[in-house]
């Protein structure tokens, strides 16, 4: 996972024309509680004699971009051909806390299917970025979606704001989804979503009739796709334009990402996005 993130964000990099990396100041900005892996010269040790306490400087290289990665594994994402819509995430979350780190920028990471499965908070060390990849690689396909459920607990648990960055083909009931996410905007966090989705869930290419299986209560339909594309595709792109009118009106941005689509899409769209922040 971590060859892989450093060669997808190597060679983004590499295809700019300018890099989008800026100088970081040494300028002291905050002070944050020592925690395991610190290194023990950072230690402001006058703060320790007034309150027998370890604490550490953070400075402004260090606090530049507070960024949260929601990455979705519901059983829906285990869907795909040559590569699932899960392992598309995992490789872009991966991606993203990679980039992340080489700005300067502090980045956790939590994974969720009907519930929240692992968090790790937010830091710029190399240590945390190690234990993000860990929890990536270890994220399987499973459960039931709850993104309505899970994003509220989520909103309640980010305390700090920040940037929200939701990786989720968003398979949920659209009103109670865009709900959640707007739950993140009300506690002043900006929030970027990047569906994923198969081309094959929009298209919906197949000739032969067949039995289609839920990825999630492995509930079973007889189906005859020539007699419902039409309307299947109708009602698909119904939902995908309700998601995106909604989350643009709410002030979220949302880019749709198929299996097949170059990750370059994905990162420019986070660059943009810092770019308007900073």
């Amino acid at each position: 996972m971590d060859i892989k993130a450093r060669l997808v964000v190597e060679g983004f990099l590499s295809g700019l024309h300018s890099s989008p990396l800026k100088g970081f100041s040494q300028e002291f900005a905050d002070y944050r509680q020592y925690m395991p892996g610190d290194e023990l010269k950072r230690v402001d040790w006058k703060v320790y004699g007034r309150s027998d306490r370890f604490y550490i400087k953070e400075y402004q290289e260090e606090t530049n971009l507070r960024a949260y990665i929601l990455l979705d594994k519901s059983g829906s994402m285990a869907y795909g051909k040559k590569i699932s819509k899960l392992e598309y995430a995992k490789y872009l979350a991966a991606s993203l806390a990679y980039m992340l780190v080489r700005q300067k920028d502090s980045v956790g990471i939590a994974t969720f299917d009907r519930r929240i499965e692992k968090i790790i908070p937010p830091s710029a060390r190399r240590t945390n970025l190690m234990m993000i990849l860990q929890a990536i690689e270890h994220a399987n396909a499973g459960g039931e979606t709850n993104l309505h459920d899970v994003l509220f607990q989520l909103a309640h648990k980010i305390k700090r704001r920040g940037l929200v960055i939701v990786l989720s083909d968003m398979l949920d009931v659209p009103d109670d989804v865009l709900k959640a996410l707007r739950s993140f905007r009300y506690r002043k966090h900006e929030v970027i979503v990047f569906q994923i989705l198969d081309n094959d869930e929009v298209n919906f290419p197949f000739e032969e009739s067949a039995i289609f299986t839920d990825l999630e209560s492995n509930s079973e339909m007889v189906v005859t796709p020539g007699l419902m594309r039409v309307r299947y595709q109708k009602r698909f792109g119904e939902f995908l334009e309700l998601i995106h009118r909604n989350l643009l009106e709410s002030h979220i941005d949302h880019t749709v990402l198929y299996t097949a689509t170059p990750y370059d899409k994905a990162l420019f769209a986070y660059l943009q996005k810092r770019a308007r922040l900073l």
